[in-house]
């Protein structure tokens, strides 16, 4: 196989849970690019609609899904819509997450559940109703978003969320496990860990924000020397959505400018 059909996702269809704003809509604008459909969900239809119109302003198909991954039903509902509608889905991208900035003393029991319901139950239902037809079909590119903030312990002064670093860790054990057990049916499941990116509640603009707080002293740390910008996770996520990865399953990539290297 060429390099360039190793990386070319043309007729191929994929779900990007939380694509409607942040890391999530530019990782479905990625998927567009190299020329896959892109099923759009999350809570709110009207920014997944947005992004739609975007993904079909690059020549793709696009279909926007009401979706709340903490829901089996609606998760099934959406797999189900997203089959009725291109046949086959052949890419699940969880970016679907929710944060907080809450010291661990301070953390309610509602904030925590908030944290593991979203980020790793949501995670695990999709993954759950996505497998299901993956399985079946013998084929499948899973790839979970976590963070690379969920490899250790964080400085408080920096990162104080530990419902957040908590729920992340867990996305990696959850990729490994899953990777090990349906292997054997086609199916690679991965993870993206990325660094600080300006998106989402981390953006400069944000009142009290991670990089709005600590930006420059974030930046002066990673050995690139920079904060991640839209295309820097392009790479990673095209490799694991292509058959350029089809020997590589259960693994974690960090995209953080050689921070987690430190």
């Amino acid at each position: 196989m060429s390099s360039g059909k190793l990386f070319d996702l043309t007729g191929q269809t994929a779900i990007v849970t939380g694509g409607g704003s942040g890391l999530g809509r530019l990782m479905a604008l990625m998927l567009a690019e190299a020329g896959a459909n892109v099923v759009v969900g999350s809570r709110r239809i009207e920014v997944c609609e947005k992004v739609v119109k975007e993904i079909e302003a690059l020549g793709s198909q696009g279909l926007a899904l009401v979706l709340d991954v903490t829901d089996p039903e609606s998760a099934r509902q959406a797999v189900d819509k997203a089959v009725s509608h291109f046949g086959k889905i052949e890419i699940l991208i969880n970016a679907s997450g929710v944060a907080s900035q809450t010291p661990a003393i301070e953390t309610t029991l509602k904030e925590w559940k908030a944290m593991m319901d979203t980020n790793v139950t949501g995670t695990f239902l999709m993954c759950q109703a996505v497998g299901r037809h993956m399985i079946e079909n013998e084929y499948g590119k899973i790839i979970n978003i976590s963070s690379t903030i969920g490899f250790k312990g964080t400085d408080p002064e920096v990162v104080d969320a530990i419902g957040y670093t908590t729920s992340k860790g867990a996305v990696m054990s959850l990729t490994k496990d899953l990777a090990v057990k349906w292997g054997r049916h086609g199916v690679n499941v991965n993870t993206i860990a990325p660094g600080i990116f300006p998106t989402g509640m981390n953006g400069s603009e944000v009142q009290g924000s991670l990089l709005q707080k600590a930006g420059p002293i974030i930046a002066s740390q990673i050995p690139l020397m920079r904060i991640g910008s839209d295309n820097d996770l392009a790479g990673a996520v095209i490799y694991f959505a292509s058959a350029a990865s089809n020997y590589c399953t259960g693994q974690i990539l960090a995209v953080d400018g050689g921070l987690w290297a430190k």
